[in-house]
């Protein structure tokens, strides 16, 4: 087991009976910073090597989100481009590191997914939700888009419900619609369900042949294999309009809040 317990977020990841239960958390609505999107892309590929791990569970701390993307601290604190190519590259790592893993990977989905949480969620290979786990691609919001986790998302949900997300950027839609969609497999009542949910699936799946799964998992994710160079492509993008004066603002006002 390791651990980086920090206010700078942290990661940590547990095998048990060949699950592998890889945790990460933020005093600021587990959002992502690059020290912690670097850590659970390393878990992530260890978790993928590691012989005693037959599948994994991702899941956040505490109840209310599960992932609210972006640090707005760090966003507003990237100078040029390189350092936002660098900064979105961390969220290109972990939809890559996860697409590529060999082992299913389930999303225990407690809380509403913003931005790159929306992303983190339709890279799992199967998310179970809470009601309440609302959903919103807020980026646009902010001057950016949703490049980097945009084909991930469009992948699960498809073009249309993904451009509806992308585009009305300011207004959650329901775990019941990302279940419509097909981002979420089911939603469950209350978090005790989701999580004897949960232990029942990994439980059949820790007994599931590993081989059958890897290729599985290929099959699953077939037709993604230029994403090492898309999703870097299209950090750039988003590195470059973050820099924009109206991302500058719009963090400012939202900080307000």
């Amino acid at each position: 087991m390791s651990n980086h317990a920090d206010k700078n977020g942290h990661v940590h990841s547990e095998t048990h009976r060949g699950v592998t239960r890889i945790g990460f958390g933020h005093p600021q609505s587990n959002s992502l910073p690059a020290s912690v999107l670097q850590q659970l892309a390393k878990a992530i590929r260890h978790a993928g090597d590691d012989p005693a791990t037959v599948v994994i569970v991702l899941h956040s701390s505490g109840e209310k989100a599960f992932c609210a993307g972006a640090s707005f601290d760090e966003l507003v604190a990237i100078q040029n481009e390189a350092e936002g190519l660098a900064f979105f590259s961390g969220f290109a790592e972990v939809i890559n590191a996860m697409r590529t893993c060999p082992k299913f990977i389930i999303a225990r989905i407690q809380g509403k997914c913003v931005g790159g949480g929306v992303g983190v969620a339709a890279a799992a290979d199967y998310a179970l939700a809470v009601k309440g786990s609302d959903v919103k691609l807020s980026e646009l919001a902010v001057g950016i888009g949703p490049f980097v986790v945009g084909p991930a998302v469009e992948r699960k949900i498809g073009t249309s419900a993904f451009t509806q997300l992308a585009i009305d950027a300011t207004r959650f839609r329901t775990a019941e619609w990302a279940k419509h969609k097909g981002l979420f497999a089911e939603v469950y009542d209350s978090t005790e369900e989701l999580d004897e949910a949960i232990g029942h699936l990994t439980h059949t799946l820790s007994h599931s042949s590993p081989e059958a799964m890897a290729e599985m998992k290929k099959i699953f994710w077939k037709g993604t294999e230029q994403w090492d160079v898309l999703l870097k492509e299209r950090a750039a993008i988003s590195g470059r309009l973050v820099l924009s004066e109206f991302t500058r603002e719009a963090i400012a006002a939202f900080k307000k809040k």
